[in-house]
């Protein structure tokens, strides 16, 4: 009898016990449907190799994957991002934007830059519908969180994502406990930290044996430089009822609010000037130095960019301050409603459901100037000044007349309501032989506005969802002062198969899959967008004109062509195949191959730069999906105290998507300009020296060759053929080592990351750099005290300085590009990237317990 039908009775297991050697490996990876097909082919083998502390797992499904399990999180910093602890997984690179992870951070895995990564938790979807971007800082506590696989440049064959080029992070939550009780953490460390959690699990209850927990966590604490706060609340909780032995049902709830304010990113120049305190302004009136002012370092002459307040704003009028800390503002609500279930439709059929719901509220601040007779505001009507005159504005600011420019809040929101449902239908065709079939549908009402709100005497919003939520700036005709409004409708039908088989007593495991993804995209631009750009006029100001093609214009915006507001519909699809093998020729010795294709649809904002036709037709941007075909071939040795893995891979990235001339259209839009190829070697090793010793170490090397130069007019092209991938490290190593004594558990971790080039034609980089973090823990079990650890986390323990987040531009320095047409030599010049400083040495003091 096969290790299928030999365990098939503990599938139901399997599925729900975080303690259970099912849980090892690769199981339980994402959707419900795929925990389900993987799972009976890991328990087989997972009991030989162990945990090396959290940080590496046996992995039998053939494909390089990367686990980390809360055993290791719970080391990290309370309430750091899961993506900080993702840090030394091979093959991924995390920059932090603070030491406690409120303010994001900017992810990259094998070269594919977050929007090109599918993030999911619980099987749901996370990635935005619009542009398709990870927001770390809003991720689940690391309290619920069980354990996170990383895919690195594939992705599982039901993954329920229109832009997984680069690969797959999944998080997984916790269950509730059996047992009723309480859990709380409570922190406190630099920069005025706090941050408590408290959950409550009620143990099984009523006649069917529920469990459920609920818990709340408040996080506050300073900006490390600058004016400033991040404040975070979260609210998590979970039901779960076993049904039988092989069926349950589960919902899970999560809800995120963020209010953040942002740190000031500088150029190098703007760093070296300033010093590493460069930032916002602390209050809406003051005046910053100017170029040719000292500041921090003594030095006489400041870089021309600088962008500080100057001496000729009016420090009278608060509103006209910029630079002003409290309008540099990041807030977010966002939550979402898991269900996940299993039926067990007969002894070889079962059936896995689980719908969501999520709900998103967020922009990124903003302002800008507005003249008070602006004709946004005044269409065509007059309005009366506070001293009986008769004139064409709006009194903004209250001071009688309609002559003054104001500066408002002006926030880019966006709000999405999106459902979906994850479906897979499980067959064992017999002992050693399995078939999915798995639906994925993914809904997304995406509504993107900027209304417009003023500020208070202090230069701070009235409302940090501008008017959406708070006081409009309403016109002499009625209407709202915006910058933006449209709304989209992202869906997504996914069909898949997948066949998981045991051959030769079970040493080679095979898996074959597709998947057809079906996206769609549906625009409405309800405001005037400017012929051949994104830019808009947001305005209920009748067209003056209607021109041959069908452009209007207005008498306020003189030439300016505008196409009238529009509605439009995009499709894409694919057949994605995703094939992988692995062979086990001797025991603990194996090794895998696997081959998969990725998609990514273009995005929304890619989508909406219409320009009218000569014949009259609107033109929308014709960019075709973004495709990966990626290979990788590796081995892995797992012995009972020692773990290893060599993955050597190739991606082919064909359409990249980036901003260029169109010579045809006369204008730059979002288009495909050609292929990346990809290729490096990403190693694991994970070593356990009884129970007191344990040592992980990561190496990634990494190489990219961009293919084609990027079309800037009609010509010349910038030099990008040749260069590598901007943001991207060749090189980067992890280590870990862990000691453990009479409860006193000691930990150190560095990380090295190699120089990152800043512009697309590489002539600026970010220097290379390393950071050491120390964890240190006691559990009071030995002193009578049950359930109570006291941990101290030291980050960045050497005060490394270094840069973190890059904001690459195309070119720093004024480059040469030669014509396209001409032969003859054009001068472009360049724009500084901008860096973001990487966290100092902080210190944080946590305690945990369990009631």
């Amino acid at each position: 009898m096969s290790h299928l039908k030999r365990l098939s009775s503990g599938v139901a297991l399997a599925a729900l016990s975080l303690s259970m050697v099912g849980w090892s490996g690769s199981a339980f990876a994402q959707s419900t449907g795929s925990q389900q097909a993987e799972a009976e082919l890991i328990i087989v083998t997972a009991a030989r190799s162990r945990t090396t502390a959290g940080l590496i797992e046996a992995e039998k499904t053939p494909k390089t994957r990367s686990t980390i399990t809360a055993e290791y999180i719970a080391t990290q910093p309370a309430g750091q991002t899961v993506f900080q602890s993702l840090n030394l997984v091979p093959g991924l690179n995390f920059t932090n934007s603070d030491p406690y992870g409120s303010s994001g951070g900017n992810v990259r895995l094998r070269g594919f830059d977050g929007n090109r990564i599918s993030l999911t938790v619980d099987g749901i979807p996370l990635n935005d519908t619009g542009n398709y971007a990870i927001f770390t800082n809003q991720q689940l506590d690391p309290e619920y969180i069980t354990r996170t696989t990383v895919n690195t440049g594939t992705t599982d064959v039901d993954s329920p994502s229109a832009s997984a080029t680069g690969g797959t992070i999944n998080l997984r939550m916790r269950k509730p406990d059996e047992k009723m009780g309480f859990r709380a953490t409570a922190s406190a460390g630099s920069y005025g930290y706090g941050r408590g959690l408290l959950s409550f699990d009620t143990g099984a209850f009523g006649p069917w044996g529920t469990t459920a927990f609920i818990g709340g966590s408040y996080q506050s604490y300073n900006k490390f430089k600058g004016p400033g706060e991040l404040e975070k609340k979260q609210y998590n909780a979970r039901i779960f009822q076993k049904l039988n032995d092989t069926d349950f049902l589960s919902l899970s709830f999560h809800y995120n609010e963020n209010r953040n304010a942002f740190y000031r990113n500088g150029s190098l120049a703007q760093w070296a000037f300033y010093g590493p305190n460069f930032d916002n302004l602390d209050t809406c009136t003051r005046v910053a130095p100017v170029a040719g002012t000292a500041q921090n370092d003594g030095a006489s002459t400041a870089p021309a960019n600088a962008n500080f307040q100057t001496a000729t704003d009016n420090p009278a009028n608060p509103s006209s301050c910029t630079n002003y800390f409290g309008l540099r503002i990041n807030p977010s609500n966002t939550g979402n409603i898991r269900g996940s279930s299993n039926f067990q439709l007969a002894p070889n059929l079962r059936l896995t459901v689980d719908p969501t719901y999520q709900y998103v509220l967020a922009n990124g601040g903003g302002t800008t100037v507005v003249n008070e007779n602006d004709r946004r505001l005044r269409g065509a009507g007059l309005v009366l000044t506070g001293t009986g005159a008769i004139a064409a504005g709006v009194d903004l600011n209250g001071d009688g007349d309609v002559l003054d420019s104001v500066r408002l809040y002006t926030p880019n929101t966006t709000n999405t309501n999106r459902v979906g449902v994850n479906a897979s239908l499980i067959w064992d065709i017999n002992d050693t032989n399995r078939l999915r079939f798995a639906y994925t549908f993914d809904y997304g009402r995406h509504r993107q506005t900027g209304e417009f709100t003023r500020l208070d005497a202090q230069g701070n919003p009235l409302n940090v969802f501008g008017g959406r939520d708070g006081p409009k700036v309403n016109g002499v005709d009625g209407s709202f002062l915006r910058g933006r409004d449209r709304f989209s409708i992202a869906q997504l039908n996914q069909f898949a198969i997948d066949y998981n088989g045991l051959f030769f007593e079970d040493k080679l495991r095979l898996n074959v899959g597709v998947r057809a993804p079906f996206f769609e995209r549906q625009l409405d631009q309800r405001c005037f967008s400017q012929n051949g750009s994104s830019n808009v006029l947001c305005t209920t100001e009748t067209p003056s004109a209607t021109l041959a093609n069908g452009n209007v214009t207005f008498v306020s915006q003189g030439t300016n062509q505008y196409i009238a507001p529009y509605k439009a519909t995009r499709k894409y699809d694919a057949v994605l195949p995703n094939i992988s093998a692995s062979y086990e020729f001797i025991e603990n010795n194996s090794v895998y191959a696997s081959y998969a294709e990725g998609f990514s649809a273009p995005r929304t904002d890619n989508l909406y730069t219409p320009l009218r036709g000569a014949t009259g037709g609107i033109l929308l941007n014709n960019a075709v999906p973004e495709t990966t075909q990626s290979f990788d071939l590796g081995y892995r040795y797992q012995g009972t105290d020692l773990t290893g893995s060599i993955a050597f891979w190739n991606t082919k990235y064909e359409n990249r998507i980036v901003s260029a001339f169109d010579e045809n259209l006369g204008i730059s839009v979002d288009r495909n300009v050609g292929a990346v190829d990809l290729s490096g070697v990403d190693l694991e090793l994970g070593y356990r020296l009884g129970k007191r010793f344990t040592a992980y170490a990561s190496a990634s090397f990494n190489d990219s060759e961009v293919k084609n130069n990027v079309p800037l007019s009609a010509t010349t092209s910038l030099p990008t053929g040749g260069k590598k991938l901007v943001e991207t490290p060749d090189t980067t190593y992890g280590l870990r080592l862990q000691y453990a004594i009479d409860g006193l558990t000691l930990g150190v971790q560095g990380k090295y990351v190699s120089e990152r080039f800043s512009t697309d034609i590489n002539d600026e980089k970010s220097p290379a750099y390393s950071v050491v973090d120390l964890d240190a823990s006691y559990d009071f079990d030995s002193l009578g005290v049950k359930n109570t650890i006291l941990q101290v986390n030291i980050i960045n323990l050497f005060d490394e300085g270094y840069y973190g987040n890059i904001s690459s531009t195309n070119n720093a320095l004024t480059i040469a590009n030669v014509s396209t047409v001409t032969g003859t030599t054009v001068a472009r010049t360049g724009s500084a990237p901008s860096y973001a400083l990487g966290a100092p040495r902080t210190l944080q003091v946590t305690l945990k317990t369990k009631f």
